[in-house]
């Protein structure tokens, strides 16, 4: 079975700078695409950030030019890099991968567990 494990949450000042990485475990054929989503407390989920095979990325407007998402396919991972960090960044994220594993029959929606990030102003 496929899980995704995140790591690098935590508590920073407005200003500061965070990196997330989310790595995939288990018997793995292919990952397709990558993303980042984020839900701040009394809202929907939102797309932070996504990168595809192809390496092509898109970013929520409120993002763009401070968070960068990248991919790491030889050890089956993604990070996302948030500099700039504002308190209405605040918020669990999760990571999501488009993933095909060998119990898989096609790809198919994986999320890990979420962390948590806090931005203090």
């Amino acid at each position: 079975q496929v899980q995704l494990v995140e790591s690098g949450g935590g508590l920073v000042q407005a200003g500061k700078s965070l990196r997330l990485s989310c790595a995939a475990s288990g018997r793995i054929i292919s990952i397709n695409a990558w993303a980042w989503y984020r839900q701040a407390p009394g809202k929907q989920r939102e797309l932070a950030a996504e990168i595809t095979s192809g390496d092509s990325t898109n970013y929520l407007d409120s993002v763009k030019g401070r968070f960068t998402i990248s991919r790491d396919n030889a050890k089956n991972a993604v990070y996302l890099q948030m500099n700039s960090l504002k308190p209405e960044d605040t918020g669990v994220y999760y990571c999501y991968g488009l993933i095909m594993g060998y119990s898989d029959s096609w790809l198919r929606d994986y999320w890990g567990q979420g962390t948590q990030v806090t931005i203090s102003s």
